[in-house]
Order: structure tokens, then sequence, then C-alpha cells
């Protein structure tokens, strides 16, 4: 409602509370006729049209980072109404090329969204999900949704003239703390000292994001994910994993939580030798040992170990979620990018409260899906932190983004996410068609004695 409305509209219930308050104190015959809207405002009485938006209209960008944090590429999506209102969203690591991918996101908008009111958002994920006679957790399916969910969330947010964490439940948390993963300081220089194998440059990189204002930092240093599935680290990996956590430890100190990251490289029996090692230095979690189709191999890491597990990058819906829960995962880790979009992902936050667990959003994408995850976790009791990407490029990309301030994202108040997008930036990276997958996995099978890195092979 405009502003020169809302302003009408308050008048005129000022004077009717006057009013009825004038003819309790007085009789029938003595009241005066209820005023018009004219009377109060000056301003001659319109009928307005009031009429249910549709959703009418969408664009796709495959947006290619220079630096190539946060992903090869990032697919972001803009949708319109009929009365013209925006929203933008991101679609997280659906695994194919940027062409095909925005072609899926373009089509699925075709057959289940276009013309739909933009409130039935719970109508649209089930139609979404069932699509195909499937039914079930689709990772590339839910990637597509979950882009379109939260473009129609910034535009809820608008329509009601309000952030989208208002819309949620309202602001649990006024900030919220975030992490930041050790980067290299020149990233793509293939020359660059290795900050993610390297421990004495782990813990000179460590250093400068305390600085910085960050309270946690991670580090994956186990070595490469491979495409075979759970494989047993070599003694070699295990003690760089190990020295990477003590060279850390030792320069943090206490200033610092430390995230330990794999990304269900190792089988159950390589997670939990590790686990060993690792717990000396006492990091706030272990993420993923074991791959994501083995939840009841995370669950036993996690029963034999005193650091909290965690997993969901790689999950979606409410289905996988709760199977990690019962498993034992303590902290899950979803992408809303990826995990349904931001309605679904509330209802895992809140799934997750009934197992005593809390919620730490995966962020290895663009600005868009970082700050839907935001306005989510402002709303969430169990939030526990947010990974945060500061590069040149996540800034160049959008011409209004939310604020972070020593170590902690400050909750927006702007109407829907708050953010909004340079699309002639985006134009102007555009990954080429037949481009690779937003994340790929090493294709070589590795041996148990394997001592090269990612970058040796």
């Amino acid at each position: 409602m405009p502003p020169a409305d809302r302003q009408g509209l308050a008048l005129l219930i000022g004077a009717i509370d006057d009013r009825f308050r004038k003819d309790f104190s007085s009789s029938p015959a003595s009241r005066d006729p209820l005023p018009s809207i004219e009377d109060i405002t000056g301003q001659p009485h319109k009928i307005v049209e009031c009429r249910i938006l549709k959703l009418q209209a969408i664009r796709t960008w495959a947006v290619a980072p220079p630096d190539g944090i946060g992903g090869r590429f990032w697919l972001i999506v803009k949708i319109t109404t009929d009365s013209k209102i925006e929203g933008i969203g991101e679609c997280y690591g659906i695994p194919f090329s940027s062409d095909i991918a925005c072609k899926m996101v373009e089509d699925t908008f075709a057959r289940f969204v276009a013309g739909e009111d933009p409130h039935h958002i719970e109508t649209l994920f089930r139609r979404v999900y069932s699509a195909g006679f499937t039914q079930r957790p689709d990772l590339t399916l839910m990637g597509v949704f979950s882009g379109i969910e939260i473009a129609i969330w910034d535009i809820l947010g608008k329509m009601a003239d309000a952030p989208v964490h208002r819309l949620l439940g309202g602001k649990f948390h006024e900030r919220l703390r975030t992490y930041t993963y050790l980067y290299p300081e020149n990233p793509g220089d293939l020359k660059a000292p290795d900050v993610y194998h390297d421990g004495d440059i782990a813990a000179e990189r460590a250093l400068h994001y305390l600085d910085l204002g960050f309270s946690a930092i991670k580090q994956d240093p186990a070595g490469p994910y491979g495409f075979q599935g759970g494989r047993e680290l070599s003694r070699k990996e295990l003690a760089r994993s190990e020295y990477c956590m003590r060279r850390i430890r030792e320069a943090v100190g206490d200033r610092a939580d430390i995230l330990f990251g794999t990304h269900g490289q190792m089988t159950t029996s390589s997670a939990i030798r590790l686990a060993r090692r690792i717990e000396p230095y006492d990091p706030l979690w272990f993420e993923e040992p074991c791959p994501p189709d083995q939840m009841e191999a995370i669950g036993k890491v996690a029963r034999s170990t005193s650091i909290p597990v965690a997993t969901g990058e790689r999950l979606t819906t409410r289905v996988e979620f709760h199977q990690a829960l019962k498993a034992g995962v303590s902290i899950l880790q979803p992408n809303v990018g990826r995990s349904g979009g931001i309605w679904e992902t509330k209802k895992i936050a809140q799934m997750a409260e009934l197992f005593n667990a809390q919620i730490a959003p995966h962020i290895y994408c663009g600005p868009i899906a970082h700050a839907a995850a935001a306005h989510l976790s402002f709303g969430c009791p169990n939030f526990l932190i947010l990974e945060t990407i500061q590069s040149p490029f996540h800034d160049a990309i959008l011409k209004k983004r939310l604020r972070w301030e020593d170590g902690y994202m400050l909750a927006p108040e702007e109407p829907g996410l708050g953010i909004e997008l340079d699309e002639e930036v985006a134009l102007a990276h555009s990954a080429p068609a037949g481009s690779g997958l937003h994340l790929e996995m090493c294709q070589v099978p590795l041996p148990s004695d394997n001592e090269k890195t990612i970058t040796e092979l």
C-alpha cells in the first residue's frame, strides 16, 4: 500500500474510533453522520480494483564468477508478476551444464508455476515434488524449484512491504554469527601457497580472517573428493589433516572455532580413525565424513566421537534430513538453493528442534542463496552459524547487499530479500554453453596409500 493510502486509512480509522466514542455518550438523534475518506483526506474517494497477482514470466542467468569462488557457475532466477513486481532467486548445484540447467528451470516454471498465485507456496512445492510421477526427494528437481521458490518469497516480501524473515515468524536473532573457509590470498593463482593442505599457510590465513572479525573458520585438508565413494585415507592424508588442525589451533587459540570439513571421502572406519586424531583440537564439527548415501555410516561415526557431526549440503527435503537426524547427526547444513526452498527448509529447521539439533546453512554459491539462508536463519531458534563468502565478485554482482559487520550478518529491514541484482554484471559474466558443472569430483580411483592432492592429480 502506498504511504499516502496508509496515512488516509489511519486517519479514517482514527475518525471512526472518535465517532464511536461520541456515539456511546450521546443520544441517537444527536449523532452526526460518519465522515467519508474525502472529508478526512481532502481527496476524492477512489474504488481500487483488488485482484490476485499472478506469476507471469521468468528469466535465468548462468553466471561464472571470475575467481571460481562459490562454484563454476551460479544459476540466478528472476520472476516477474503480472503487476511487474520482480523477485530474484538462486538454484544450487544442478548437476548439468549451465545452458541445460537454465532450460530445466524455465521448463519447470512454465509447467507448474506460471499463472499461479505467489502465496500458494505449499501447492507449488507439491506439484514440483511430484513432477513426472516422482514424488520423492530429487536433488536436481529440488535445486530447480528452490531457486524459483526463493524468487517467489522475494516477491511476497515486496508485496507485503516487509523483509522475508518477518513473513517466516519474525526475527528471533538480531544478528547471525558467520564463518568462512580459508581461501588463498589470491584465488585463481595456481602458484599461490596451498592454504587447503599446508598447515602453516592455513594458520597464517586463519589469523587474517580473525583480524577481519570472523570467530570461526573452516578447512578441508583430507584429500580429493573421489567418485568411487568412501575410501580409506592414507597415513599421509591422516597425518596432514591432524597437522593442519594442530597448527590452526595453535594460531587461533580459543579466539575461534575450527570447522573440519570433509566431503564424503571416507569409509566408516577411516572417518573414525581421523576423528580420533583431530579430537584433541576440539573442532566445532566434523562435516560429512562419509558419502551422503551412507547415512547409517555417518551415524556410526557420530556415535564414535565427541565431535558433533554435521551434514546436509547434498541432501534435500525433510525426508532426507529426517534420516540424518535419526542417524544421530546433530548439525544440519541445508543449502536453501537445493533443500526445497525457504519454506521447506524452515520445516527442516523446526524438525531439527525435536532432535535437539542445530542448523548451519551451507553457502558455497552466490549471494542470493546466501541472502535467502540469512532470512531463514534470523527466525530459527536453533540456528548455529552461517557460511559466508566475501569476495569482490560476490559484492560486484549486487547493487544492494546485506550488511556484514565484525563477523556477523545484520538483519535486513528492506522488503523482500533486501538485495538487488546487477543484471549487467550478471550478463557480462555469462557461463558458456556446455560449461563444466557447478562442482566436479575427482574422476581417478584413489588407492589407500594415496599421497596426492587434487591439484597434483
